[in-house]
């Protein structure tokens, strides 16, 4: 049966599997889902006679929010306790199905994976599982060669894979849509590591530049104790760090930032400035009204902030929050480019940036 494998946060499976569904549908693509609750993994089956190359083609990745990744399945076979290269080249050969020449080989894991041996067994095979592959014509014989999609194996235990195919332009920029960040001593929270991984999956890497750098101003709302702040600093920002809480003393000592004792909502800055950030825990419609009034009033060009979702209807409160935006900013009339996504240092928030385009 065709279908698709959906990467999410581990919980989050029916806010994948609806979100999924939601789109395609508006796309004329309809299916139905099946959620692996708490491992991250939604299973979408179209509905005949569309099949999962179909979905791939008609709906962005980049446009979905609790979608962190996914590859269209060709098949799951037994792995036996020996042989395993032999095992995934013969029901490869046996699907009666093609697919989309590739050159590389991604082997996957479960995000939630407590199993150290499966994890070292995994990195040991990838060399052997790409040799075997390639020896067999299942892949190109050359690794860099430009290619269409990239062979995926999907381990959720030792005695089964998962095997499919992600293409090269509609696949998250990092495998699972993951970036590995590490947090340097010097942050003043983990927090610091959500706006780093929200500009490495929003901004294009040839433009971060363009984006972050020159010597831009911006203003961290509910900024204490400064993990955001801190990344603006770091990209040379000057910045005014509104909260009424204590400030990171080193980060303060930087001279880049100006602290003002003020409820994040309710200030303003003089004269437009490049970048707003928000951190705030409140009510998601209340960020979302902020952001509209910043961007509709000039008084920022870029934002990334992050909508606190409620526990039982977080994907319904992602769409009104949506709406919220697109119908305010489309009131303002201005132009704009709005993202979404759940990231993976996100815990029950999304984060959105936005950038104002006219």
């Amino acid at each position: 049966m065709e279908q698709i494998l959906v990467f999410c946060r581990p919980g989050f499976e029916t806010e994948a599997g609806r979100e999924m569904t939601d789109s395609a549908s508006e796309r004329g693509i309809f299916g139905y889902f099946e959620p692996l609750k708490d491992q991250g993994l939604v299973r979408f089956y179209p509905a005949a006679p569309e099949t999962a190359d179909d979905v791939m083609a008609r709906l962005p990745l980049e446009e979905l929010v609790f979608v962190r990744d996914w590859i269209v399945v060709l098949g799951q076979f037994r792995l036996p306790e020996t042989d395993r290269v032999g095992a995934v080249i013969e029901g490869i050969r046996g699907l009666g199905r093609g697919f989309p020449g590739c050159a590389r080989l991604e082997v996957r894991l479960p995000e939630n994976n407590a199993d150290g041996d499966l994890g070292n067994f995994a990195r040991k095979w990838v060399s052997p599982l790409s040799r075997g592959l390639r020896g067999a014509g299942l892949l190109k014989a050359d690794q860099n060669a430009p290619a269409p999609a990239r062979l995926e194996v999907f381990l959720p235990d030792f005695k089964s894979a998962v095997v499919g195919f992600s293409l090269a332009d509609n696949r998250a920029r990092y495998v699972g849509g993951i970036p590995r960040l590490r947090l340097p001593a010097s942050a003043p929270s983990r927090s610091a590591l959500k706006l780093e991984e929200a500009w490495k999956v929003f901004l294009p890497p040839e433009q971060e530049l363009d984006y972050l750098g020159g010597g831009k101003k911006a203003a961290d709302l509910g900024a204490a104790p400064g993990g955001w702040t801190w990344q603006l600093v770091r990209q040379g920002m000057m910045v005014t760090a509104v909260d009424n809480g204590p400030m990171n003393p080193e980060l303060m000592a930087s001279g880049q930032v100006e602290h003002v004792e003020a409820d994040g909502y309710g200030w303003r800055p003089r004269r437009g400035i490049d970048w707003m950030v928000c951190d705030i825990v409140d009510q998601p419609r209340k960020t979302a009204k902020l952001a509209v009034t910043w961007l509709g009033d000039g008084l920022c060009r870029y934002t990334v902030f992050n909508l606190k979702l409620p526990m039982k209807k977080r994907y319904d409160e992602w769409l009104i929050c949506r709406d919220i935006l697109v119908d305010g900013l489309k009131e303002a009339g201005i132009g704009f480019r709005l993202k979404a996504r759940h990231l993976y240092h996100d815990r029950e928030e999304i984060t959105c940036f936005i950038e104002r385009t006219g």
